[in-house]
């Protein structure tokens, strides 16, 4: 028998309209577009503000998309998986609430927590899911506001983080083409320099919780950044290494996009040239889970059948990993 792959068919993305800059930033919290521009390379990121809306919300807006360009109906879903660290509620799931919103009933559901890998891992499983054969029609959604989690009092954390939310859907194929390699890790020692404090079951929400301001992220950006860019270059080099990519066959590194030099450390240790990078840092900052799919989103007119990509991230547990996806469409027919 043939071996069946899980080809990426269809790519969907949104962020909000509302535009929050680094001037505007800069009169909340002390620090300047200077500052944040040559640290992390933010210059701008899209934010949430409508009350009542979440992460949901957001995530819809894609998965429609999703089913749009690949022709599919929502009854034909038969899973949905959601990569968030900012779900709507605790429970149910937010994968639940997306596939009611989106009409999908014949689907199972559920969420993925690795932090900003979280999208990665989510692949992953879904890839499985469609190469066993037991899934035709996989969405993959990857939906945060970051927002609702921010300090913005805080100006270390307030200035990297947006919200967003990408998607796409995968079927399968028995073509060499899709997601033909992975390679996922994560070590618990990191928890304690990216986390939020309070709101789960050891420390659940008091009114002292809340006037300590526990309920926000909280992060040792020195330690995050010392790991983050090792581990993620790392990976990514050992999947190009194992499958025979070479920096002349590489078409794009897919890297999370949390700071300018970590993705410059990655792309510097893999041997390629910027020219070869997605970067949209500058636009729309840290939307954890959603800055892979909102890349494959933006790129998606000049991905072409063939492409080899590299996606990485690192992230919150320490989660950490690379996936090799062979593009699997000309993008521009699309």
């Amino acid at each position: 028998m043939e071996k069946v792959n899980a080809v990426i068919t269809a790519v969907g993305g949104y962020v909000p309209d509302y535009v929050l800059t680094n001037e505007e930033l800069s009169k909340m919290v002390d620090t300047s577009d200077e500052w944040i521009t040559t640290r992390v390379g933010i210059k701008e990121r899209r934010i949430l503000k409508e009350e009542g809306k979440g992460a949901s919300d957001l995530a819809v807006k894609a998965v429609n998309q999703v089913l749009e360009k690949s022709g599919t109906s929502p009854d034909e879903v038969d899973m949905l998986i959601c990569a968030t660290v900012t779900p709507d509620h605790v429970f149910p799931a937010t994968a639940n609430i997306i596939s009611d919103k989106c009409d999908i009933r014949n689907a199972h559901s559920f969420d993925i927590n690795a932090g900003c890998s979280g999208f990665l891992y989510a692949l992953d499983a879904a890839s499985k899911f469609v190469e066993t054969g037991s899934r035709k029609k996989v969405i993959v959604v990857g939906a945060e506001k970051m927002s609702a989690i921010t300090d913005f009092t805080d100006r270390t954390t307030c200035v990297l983080f947006g919200d967003g939310a990408g998607a796409v859907m995968l079927e399968p194929t028995t073509e060499k083409v899709g997601v033909l390699d992975s390679k996922l890790q994560s070590d618990g020692f990191g928890r304690v320099y990216l986390h939020q404090k309070a709101g789960g079951s050891v420390k659940p929400p008091t009114h002292e919780t809340i006037d300590n301001r526990e309920h926000y992220i909280y992060q040792d950006g020195r330690h995050v950044f010392k790991h983050a860019v090792s581990k993620m270059a790392d990976v990514a080099v050992e999947v190009m290494e194992r499958n025979g990519i070479t920096p002349e066959t590489l078409t794009w590194l897919v890297p999370h996009q949390a700071n300018m030099r970590i993705i410059e450390g990655t792309a510097q240790r893999m041997g390629i040239e910027k020219s070869q990078v997605m970067i949209n840092i500058q636009r729309y900052g840290n939307t954890t889970a959603a800055t892979l799919p909102l890349c494959l989103w933006e790129w998606e007119k000049q991905l072409k059948k063939g492409d080899n990509l590299v996606l990485a991230a690192f992230g919150a547990g320490f989660t950490w990993g690379a996936i090799y996806v062979k593009w699997g469409y000309d993008g521009d027919k699309r």
